[in-house]
């Protein structure tokens, strides 16, 4: 399983899109949002949580089609599900490996774009321990949609129709 993990981050730096990708675009959400918004300090402070789990939620979602997507055209998708792991590990090693790319940076990162929406010094720590636990739920709801459209040629619509209705209890 560990191995299965290991290649699938390795997959997800090489291929490109997970990593740098998802954090780009979160970084600019939070940057452009002040700017609809305006320049109130105190307006800002208030919908600065919202923003950033928006943002983390949206990017988190730009890299879910390639989850089972590199398998499935390379073959090895096959080998996965006639090898002796189960699958639920194997689906719960492709969430992780999901979550450490584009969720984990995300959260670590997310304090620092607080700083940036003058967020209050005592959300902080809820901001980072919401993150903590959401972006792993993210990572997880989003597996079960790609899954179900990792053979279709153009699924990116469906899956985000599939998914974003299990990301709002998140």
């Amino acid at each position: 399983m560990i191995a299965l993990l290991l290649r699938d981050l390795r997959l997800a730096v090489r291929a490109g899109g997970g990593f740098g990708l998802g954090l780009a675009f979160f970084l600019i959400v939070v940057v452009l949002v002040p700017f609809g918004v305006g320049p109130d300090t105190g307006l800002l402070s208030r919908i600065a949580p919202g923003i950033l789990w928006v943002a983390a939620l949206l990017a988190a979602r730009l890299s879910l089609d390639r989850i089972f997507a590199l398998d499935f055209e390379d073959g090895s998708l096959a080998l996965l599900a006639t090898s002796p792991l189960p699958l639920e590990g194997t689906a719960l090693m492709k969430a992780l490996a999901h979550w450490i790319t584009p969720g984990l940076p995300l959260t670590l990162v997310a304090p620092a774009l607080g700083f940036l929406l003058s967020l209050a010094s005592e959300a902080y720590p809820y901001l980072l321990l919401s993150l903590l636990l959401g972006t792993p739920a993210l990572s997880m709801s989003g597996t079960f949609g790609a899954a179900l459209t990792g053979g279709l040629r153009r699924g990116g619509l469906l899956l985000s129709l599939l998914v974003l209705p299990l990301y709002v209890p998140t």
